[in-house]
């Protein structure tokens, strides 16, 4: 499993040694920090201030991080209500196109009805109601409407609907497409909410001596290891447990013991196999391939290869499917972590998750302890 595991890039070359796996969230207040340890290195040299701990710096990092994938996650739900929102007000447009069609056909035979009560010297109903100071008025004279010949009503009649109906389609569609423009400027807060995440991220890094970007690799890579060796324990836990749910159901019973034959371990084989043939490939929020992904849009991705439909967002995937202990993992299921649920990866067993981490990293195979975990689901 180590030889499918890749180091995550660093936001910049720059910024952590080749080989070493970089987090890049950082806080505005981590920036309030540099920029005071600097003004008072200034007013006062006689007197420096103290760095913050490497542990302070790495929490900061940690937070914008976490920070930026709920951005993400907000964005990729505004971008879903916008194009929902889209959709229907496309549809609204038509209806109101198809209707204006309508209504100019009927105003054509009305014309053809009075031009020819003109010709024969008559002031027919037709002509009345194209002579109209108020044309709805002409409606409101129901015995003018009654002398009518049979098909000339039948034809202001419908004129009369296909009018009313049409001012009720623009109506509902002038309502559709502000709520497309509400949705649209939402989508707009939610993608600079990101982008300033992660500039922040990239002005702190920047700001950090070579020495200190030393400290925070060597700390990540104590974390890295704290993590596997807690996924091993997972692991081996799952072994236990398995072996002993075997026994205790006999051979061929079809228990938790089934899952290698399992119609899910089949499709859950396929979801895995596309998610590592995207291994490499950068993170980029809000994208759902083929050439790049965020956490949700490589697990949404990975299981329509298998033929299940998941939703965008993580808030939405939690709901999918059943939910299972950590303890009963199974290749395929879905792990989601922190408990705003703002990040997603995919169990493949043996301890190990493959997921799209962050800007500035790749897709790529990581203990499934590395991070707080909120819950799981087997979403087929």
């Amino acid at each position: 499993m180590a030889s499918h595991r890749k180091a995550r890039k660093p936001l910049s070359l720059a910024l952590a040694a080749p080989g070493t796996r970089s987090a890049i969230g950082l806080t505005s207040a981590a920036l309030a920090t540099v920029t005071l340890l600097s003004e008072t290195a200034s007013a006062a040299p006689a007197q420096p201030s103290a760095q913050p701990s490497i542990e302070a710096v790495q929490q900061q990092v940690d937070q914008l991080n976490h920070d930026a994938e709920v951005a993400t996650q907000k964005y990729n739900q505004a971008q879903e209500n916008t194009d929902a929102q889209r959709r229907k007000a496309d549809a609204l447009l038509d209806q109101v196109a198809s209707g204006a069609q309508k209504l100019n056909a009927t105003r054509r035979t009305l014309g053809q009805y009075a031009a020819a009560q003109y010709r024969t010297g008559g002031l027919g109903k037709t002509a009345q109601f194209f002579l109209a100071a108020d044309p709805q008025q002409y409606f409101d004279q129901s015995h003018l409407l009654n002398r009518a010949s049979g098909k000339e009503q039948q034809v202001l009649a419908d004129y009369e609907t296909q009018q009313a109906q049409a001012a009720r389609q623009r109506g509902t569609a002038a309502r559709s497409l502000q709520s497309l423009s509400d949705a649209q400027q939402q989508l707009a807060t939610d993608k600079a909410t990101v982008q300033k995440k992660l500039t922040q991220a990239q002005d702190l890094l920047n700001s950090l001596t070579a020495q200190q970007k030393a400290r925070l690799a060597a700390l990540q890579k104590q974390k890295e290891e704290q993590a596997q060796r807690e996924a091993e324990r997972l692991a081996a836990e799952q072994r236990q447990k398995q072996r002993s749910q075997g026994s205790q159901q006999g051979p061929g019973s079809g228990g938790g013991g089934s899952y290698a034959g399992s119609s899910y371990a089949a499709k859950a084989a396929k979801a895995i196999a596309f998610a590592k043939a995207q291994l490499g490939k950068p993170y980029v929020w809000g994208a759902t391939g083929p050439n790049s992904y965020d956490c949700s849009g490589l697990t949404q991705a990975a299981w329509a290869a298998a033929g299940v439909t998941l939703p965008r967002t993580t808030w939405d995937q939690v709901n999918v499917g059943q939910r299972v202990a950590v303890s009963d993992l199974q290749p395929g299921d879905l792990v989601f972590y922190y408990s705003d649920i703002s990040h997603v990866a995919m169990y493949i067993g043996n301890g190990q998750m493959i997921q799209a981490p962050h800007t500035g990293a790749v897709v790529d195979i990581q203990p499934v302890t590395e991070m707080p975990i909120y819950g799981a689901t087997r979403p087929a």
